[in-house]
């Protein structure tokens, strides 16, 4: 075992020793990934309990923590000790899985030992987040280079897919190809919609490289963006920047918000705005700090921000940057810029 992570597993026992939980039970997921030492690889065999040999992780793998060892394991009900009372669960363990737990143990969310553990980043983990937020910008620029006049939203966001696949990225999680009115709508799906010239598009990637979750988001138009947009999409950048002068140590996830509002708010769009200006990235693509859980920002700590405009059957703007929180000032882990880019085809 690491010391990187024998630091890891004794900062998680002494939460659960906080918490009154006894065992934790992970199946593969983020906190699964953070425990298990992931992606730096499985558990070193001296890892583990004597004739207790570590499987590769996957479907039906668990890890399990107790005070005393941590083992993965294809039957966590196993080694889960009869005197246990308190048992954290995996939050995205699955309905099956827990009836085969089998245990009379309480349950109760092992995110309440291993979230505000995952809040901030290391050194290393900052620099794969970084390398993921690479990875992400890297597709949105081939991007930029494709043939968009004529194709259809969903053609394009498959080649996004494609290309964001060939460059390494172990799941892609969300994709988001919007044309025209399509950009007004936060939720839509890349359909049949053919991209035309004067079309505004809403591009973005989101996916994980080596372990880790990046977002890159930015704004395109196809031969000449629609009248006003240029405008709105100032406001928005406008708002980015604001987001990014108040995401300083000790100041709440609350007050951020209410920066990028006032400053949307202030240009005559403030019902047009969406709510969400930004969320946690790192091992998971929507993790803590979230604005709604009164969090502060501390140095360490990794935040997708998005501000966003939508005025609805008209167009939409929105960019996507992950920036680290440090104590001296913030740092986005990205470099591409935020021009409005205007297709030639």
């Amino acid at each position: 075992m690491s010391r990187r992570h024998a630091a890891r597993v004794a900062a998680v026992r002494r939460a659960m020793a906080q918490e009154g939980i006894d065992v934790l039970v992970l199946r593969p997921s983020p906190d699964f990934r953070f425990l298990s030492a992931s992606p730096e690889g499985p558990l070193p065999e001296g890892a583990f309990p004597e004739g207790v040999l570590p499987e590769d992780a996957g479907p039906g793998v668990f890890l399990v923590v107790t005070a005393d060892a941590i083992v993965e394991t294809r039957d966590p009900a196993g080694l889960v000790p009869a005197s246990a009372r308190r048992v954290g669960v995996d939050p995205e363990m699955r309905a099956a899985e827990l009836f085969r737990l089998a245990i009379a143990a309480e349950l109760v969310p092992a995110s309440a030992v291993l979230a505000p553990l995952r809040l901030r980043k290391d050194p290393a983990e900052l620099t794969a987040v970084g390398r993921a937020v690479a990875a992400a910008e890297a597709v949105l620029a081939q991007a930029a280079e494709l043939a968009w006049f004529g194709a259809t939203e969903r053609a394009m966001a498959r080649r996004l897919r494609l290309l964001a696949l060939e460059s390494g990225c172990e799941e892609v999680i969300s994709l988001r190809v919007s044309a025209g009115e399509h950009t007004a709508r936060p939720e839509h799906v890349p359909g049949g919609r053919v991209i035309n010239p004067g079309d505004a598009l809403l591009v973005s990637v989101c996916g994980r490289w080596d372990g880790y979750c990046a977002e890159a988001g930015r704004v395109f138009a196809v031969a000449e963006p629609p009248e006003d947009y240029e405008a709105m999409y100032s406001v928005v950048l406008a708002a980015h920047r604001a987001a990014l002068a108040a995401l300083r140590p000790s100041v709440p996830f609350a007050e951020l918000v209410r920066t990028v509002h006032e400053v949307i708010d202030a240009s005559g769009y403030g019902r047009f705005a969406a709510p969400h200006v930004g969320r946690g990235v790192g091992l998971g693509h929507d993790e803590g700090p979230r604005a709604g859980e009164n969090a502060v920002f501390a140095p360490g700590m990794t935040v997708c921000l998005e501000p966003a405009i939508y005025v609805p059957d008209l167009f939409g703007a929105r960019v996507a940057d992950v920036v680290a929180c440090t104590a001296a000032e913030p740092v986005p882990l990205g470099t591409r810029p935020h021009t409005l880019h205007v297709l030639d085809r």
